[in-house]
């Protein structure tokens, strides 16, 4: 006796070839009814025989396309119906929106196989794509995904392709960016003028001119790049010239994993991130010898590394290069270009030739960078192939937009028990970004449909995002400890309830007594935090520029450990510094003036690699800490720690540590050699004190965040000492341990504060 069934479907469902699946599978099992996209997912009504139905569920999770992700399947009774056959109906819109959106996603085998078959008609065409791969979040203007909704509205289809769109059976049923010679997008190769220069072949042009040491800006799925060939030395060299980017590495991008192998050590971890459809850049070691131009990732160890993920991509570096760098189009500090004539505009001193396409992207996109740590992946830029996928939470929150900090900018939005944290803004420090900032606000507000309740900003009252939410009268606002924020993004991650021990370890994060906070320890949930421990304070001369010139530090430390009289001594040591310097910077920190306290853990860094000849002046974020931990050389030697009881919190002296570290470097020890003991003395010092802690807390469980996590050996030693003492252990994988996950805990203490 026939019976039928209402199903609702949740999750990454459209867009992804789901409902021509639905209808194969009805088919395969003689059901009648209908598939339709609606603003929620997918709905669908099945009727036939009872055991029919019950295969046809059985089957219907295990068997969905390779993009698709169920978060929920609802199914109820109805009387049975008269249906005939099995329907894709057009998609349903007036409700509430609760869909969600695919990533971008990498070409698919099947697509490559044509791009690549002569016979095919669509022979090396740059835009192929199927409901298997290609673009969605950057083409996507609103839901449902339909193509009158995208960047391909403008392009008709031709009679061929419009026969695969309606095609249920066909690979590319409802590919909204469905094309071809006939009627696709299209590619031109210009001059740095955006003249173009009307070549036949634009891809194998723009090759040629890369060959010979040229720049090339390459329109992308998510933005520009810069490309150059990255075994030309000069040629790198002149494209970080016109950049203004100093040192940081650049991006490599590869035809193969072949090719990659060639230059870097790819383990089974990151050959599999490698390949993965969201196609990451990956952060591998450099292989001995290899042949990549030495300005690629100069004092590094390390390159990062990813594989093509578009047509145009893939017939790019089909000729012969080794590698291409291929970093963001923009100068250092603004966002990613994404629209031809600002591209001109902005990149046109940078670029030598442009290799433009004709599909807006709507919304821009960096590529996402990963490292595998203690055999998992650890995201330190979620970006392109992972937006807009939503952190699932362990219940349903109150909608709440949080705007994030200042550097490694993000936002976050609450739906359900969704948080929906956006892609990799930048560093939110000019105008460009916080217009970035504003348009990505109101693009995840419009395709989520979210009218949030609730506005929260970090704590800082100097950052822009602090200012944005105050300036607008449109919602409460609520200030948020930055790094109670890096704890709960963790504990969000996890799903985690009750007060646990968060370690928050970072450069920068402003205080609730005013100080820059950044080596602490809290007693934290979702709604409150104690802090129970933290280094003790040394002043930063100079604010700001302490950041950036290490050995400011490096001075604050010796003068609060030794005194001033250590500087009139004659050692080697502290010869690099200028003398007369050194005195302006005693007079500031003696006055208090422009010299704020800090109890960084990241400074501490910068200050141990100034003082051991690492690095004075950094090129980039980071880099004094990141070249500190790789000159490291293994030692099972550590420094003297203590601590002491300060108005019942307890009080880590960074300040002893870096006097002993002083000691050694007048007595000779090696750079490598101090390296390694002072990170293990900081293994050791956060281990005992994690431990103490907890037993005077009563907790088990120790959460760890913020930017000094992305040291390797701090992590993967750390953790082991943790757990090896009977903790709980919780690091961030899904989000970035770095300022990039501060939008999602503030959110979620924004909606805590909601319930409270």
């Amino acid at each position: 006796m026939a019976q039928r069934l209402r199903v609702h479907i949740q999750g990454i469902v459209q867009g992804v070839g789901f409902r021509p699946f639905i209808y194969q599978l009805a088919n395969r099992h003689r059901l009648n009814g209908y598939v339709t996209n609606t603003p929620r997912g997918v709905e669908l009504e099945v009727e036939g025989e009872q055991e029919a139905l019950h295969h046809f569920l059985k089957e219907l999770p295990v068997s969905a396309p390779p993009l698709a992700r169920i978060t929920e399947i609802t199914t109820e009774k109805l009387p049975a119906a008269v249906y005939t056959a099995f329907e894709i109906k057009s998609s349903a819109e007036g409700e509430e929106r609760a869909a969600l959106i695919s990533p971008d996603t990498a070409t698919c085998a099947d697509c490559l196989s044509e791009l690549f078959d002569q016979q095919d008609r669509r022979y090396l065409y740059p835009f192929l794509n199927c409901t298997n791969c290609g673009p969605r979040y950057t083409i996507i203007n609103n839901i449902p995904y339909d193509r009158p909704k995208t960047s391909m509205a403008s392009f008709i289809m031709c009679d061929d392709c419009a026969g695969e769109y309606r095609d249920p059976l066909d690979r590319r049923f409802h590919a909204q960016p469905n094309g071809c010679w006939a009627c696709g997008p299209r590619a031109w190769l210009t001059d740095r003028e955006g003249e173009d220069l009307g070549v036949a072949d634009p891809i194998s042009e723009a090759a040629k001119y890369l060959s010979q040491g040229a720049i090339v800006a390459v329109k992308g799925l998510g933005g520009f790049h810069l490309a150059v060939d990255a075994s030309q030395n000069e040629a790198v060299k002149l494209l970080r010239q016109r950049k203004g980017r100093e040192e940081k590495p650049l991006a490599l991008m590869s035809y193969s994993l072949e090719q990659i192998e060639r230059y870097g050590l790819v383990g089974e971890e990151e050959r599999q991130l490698l390949t993965s459809p969201e196609r990451p850049i990956v952060i591998v070691p450099k292989r001995p010898g290899n042949s990549i131009a030495s300005e690629v990732a100069p004092r590094n160890r390390y390159f990062g590394v990813m594989l093509p993920y578009t047509p145009l991509h893939h017939l790019l570096l089909s000729h012969p290069f080794l590698a291409l760098v291929m970093t963001s189009g923009n100068i250092s500090e603004e966002p990613i270009a994404i629209d031809n004539l600002e591209a001109v505009g902005r990149l046109g001193d940078m670029a030598d030739f442009f290799l433009f396409h004709d599909r807006d992207i709507l919304l821009r996109s960096d590529d996402s960078i990963l490292r595998v740590v203690t055999g998992r992946p650890r995201q330190l830029r979620r970006s392109r192939g992972y937006v807009p996928v939503p952190i699932f939470l362990r219940k349903p929150l109150a909608g709440v937009l949080a705007l994030g900090g200042e550097l490694k900018g993000t936002i976050c939005l609450t739906k359900e028990n969704r948080a929906f944290v956006g892609q990799h803004l930048g560093d939110l420090e000019n105008l460009e970004t916080l217009e970035f900032l504003e348009q990505t606000v109101r693009h995840l507000r419009r395709i989520l449909e979210v009218s949030p309740r609730l506005l929260v900003h970090d704590l800082h009252p100097d950052y822009l995002t602090t200012q944005v939410a105050l300036a607008q009268d449109e919602l409460p606002t609520l200030a948020v400890q930055h790094h109670h924020a890096h704890v709960v993004s963790c504990m969000a991650e996890h799903g985690l309830e009750g007060k646990v021990l968060g370690l928050a370890l970072d450069g920068t994060g402003y205080g609730d007594d005013g100080c820059i906070w950044g080596g602490e320890i809290l007693v934290a949930d979702e709604r409150n935090y104690e802090r129970v421990a933290h280094f003790d304070y040394v002043p930063m001369p100079g604010g700001a520029a302490a950041i950036k010139e290490p050995w400011r530090m490096a001075v604050a430390y010796l003068w609060a450990g030794l005194g001033e009289e250590i500087f009139q001594q004659d050692l080697q040591v502290l010869q690099s510094w200028d003398r007369d310097q050194i005195a302006v910077l005693i007079q500031m920190m003696r006055r208090g003036f422009n010299s704020p306290l800090t109890s960084s853990c990241g400074r501490l860094f910068d200050a141990v690699a100034a003082l051991i000849g690492v690095r004075d002046r950094i090129a980039y974020e980071g880099q004094a800490a990141i070249e500190l931990e790789q000159c490291m050389e293994p030692t099972t030697d550590k420094y003297h720690y203590t601590f002491k009881e300060v108005e019942g919190r307890m009080l880590l002296s960074a300040t002893s540590i870096f006097t002993q570290v002083f000691d050694d470097v007048v007595s000779g020890v090696a750079p490598e050699l101090v390296s390694g003991k002072f990170h293990q003395t900081l293994v050791a010092m956060f281990a005992d004190a994690c431990l103490h802690l907890c037993k005077l807390h009563g907790l088990n469980r120790v959460v760890c965040s913020g930017g000094v996590f992305q040291n390797v050996f701090l992590l993967e030693n750390l953790e082991d000492r943790l757990e090896a003492s009977g903790l709980e252990v919780y690091t961030p994988q899904l989000i970035p341990a770095n300022d990039g996950c501060i939008s999602l805990g503030q959110a979620v203490i924004g909606a805590a504060s909601i319930e409270e």
